[in-house]
């Protein structure tokens, strides 16, 4: 299972899209406070973060994740404007594995969910 934390319509609706044609099983959380349980609870193979949302807090739930020794190996992918080096280097300093523009992640979508187990 891929979880999603994204609360952007359009990519949740573009995320649920790729993920039924490829067959891959996404979740999506909504609540940062609710994110660590539900990784702790599921153990999804990938998490997915829409590093520009401002109400999902997604560096700090980053360094949440990957400072936790119980969490810490799960991997994690972001996307961001490409324009937005302080984020992509915020992103990248709280252990998120991999940033991705969104134009590429948009464009890599679904070989990202194929490859996630």
């Amino acid at each position: 299972m891929i979880l999603c934390v994204v609360d952007d319509l359009m990519f949740s609706v573009k995320i649920s899209s790729a993920a039924r044609a490829v067959n891959a099983p996404v979740a999506f959380e909504r609540v940062p406070q609710a994110v660590l349980s539900r990784v702790r609870e599921e153990r999804p193979s990938l998490v997915i973060f829409d590093l520009n949302s401002s109400r999902l807090a997604p560096i700090e739930t980053i360094r949440a994740l990957k400072s936790d020794p119980e969490l810490r190996g799960t991997r994690t992918l972001g996307y961001v404007s490409h324009v937005q080096a302080d984020v992509i280097a915020a992103a990248r300093a709280a252990g998120c594995d991999e940033v991705l523009a969104r134009s590429v992640f948009s464009e890599k979508l679904g070989a990202i969910l194929i490859q996630a187990p």
